[in-house]
């Protein structure tokens, strides 16, 4: 379902404010060559955007946050647009970590780090360790990460599990397969908000999106804010969450 951002909307009861919300930030090219502006404009503006929804999600008690960063498909791209992407995530790393401590927000990256910088890597690993204790918040970025790819990881733990004779096949069940995931300590996302107007998940957190309200704005990712937010949180609010059960 698309929102009109400028609709004015009802603040939800608190009650009504989605635990974890998982973002899909989409469109910082389709952003940039609209304003005839070079890609990696797109990608500097979405940047800002992340501050705000990070702010936002703090500032009205969600306590997990779950942004897609960067998909194992993106490595197809082109490589300058890759080094710009990477060049952000460094800045990021070592600029933004001090703000992220002094807020008490936890920063944790899951996905693949075989294919990221060294350099990188041990940014991403000093911030994970620096914040490790924090409880306000915590920031899920999912880098080099692949919702199937996860799925297939986590098979092969069970298996090496079941070879090892530490689990029976039929003992295996949604919970042991939850904990072969990627966080597996993260309740699944309550919201979903895609940005860009495309209505899909793109290979995104495909267990874990199983009974998850999506919210899709026709929007660019370097325009969202809070009131956007807002917005995805009242729609949100307004639905009723059956998890395949009937209405009440």
């Amino acid at each position: 379902m698309s929102l009109l951002a400028a609709v004015p909307t009802p603040e939800p009861a608190p009650e009504r404010v989605p635990v974890h919300v998982a973002i899909i930030m989409d469109g910082n090219r389709r952003w940039a060559r609209a304003r005839g502006l070079p890609t990696a404009a797109g990608h500097r503006q979405g940047a800002q955007a992340v501050r705000r929804a990070v702010e936002g999600c703090a500032r009205r008690g969600i306590r997990y946050l779950t942004l897609f960063a960067f998909s194992s498909e993106n490595w197809r791209r082109p490589q300058a647009e890759i080094g710009e992407l990477m060049r952000l995530l460094r800045f990021y790393l070592e600029r933004e970590v001090d703000a992220l401590d002094e807020n008490r927000v936890r920063l944790r990256v899951i996905g693949e780090r075989s294919r990221i910088d060294p350099d990188i890597v041990r940014l991403i690993e000093q911030a994970e360790a620096r914040t490790r204790h924090h409880e306000r918040m915590d920031l899920v970025i999912a880098l080099d990460y692949g919702g199937r790819q996860e799925i297939l990881r986590a098979v092969r733990t069970i298996a090496r599990m079941a070879r090892e004779r530490l689990v029976e096949p039929e003992e295996i069940d949604e919970k042991i397969f939850s904990r072969a995931l990627y966080a597996a300590d993260i309740p699944d996302p309550d919201l979903l908000i895609r940005t860009s107007g495309e209505q899909r998940i793109s290979n995104f957190l495909l267990w874990q999106l199983a009974y998850t309200e999506l919210v899709f704005l026709p929007i660019g990712w370097p325009d969202f804010d809070e009131q956007h937010l807002d917005a995805a949180i009242a729609e949100y609010a307004r639905r009723e969450r059956r998890y395949g059960a009937r209405p009440g």
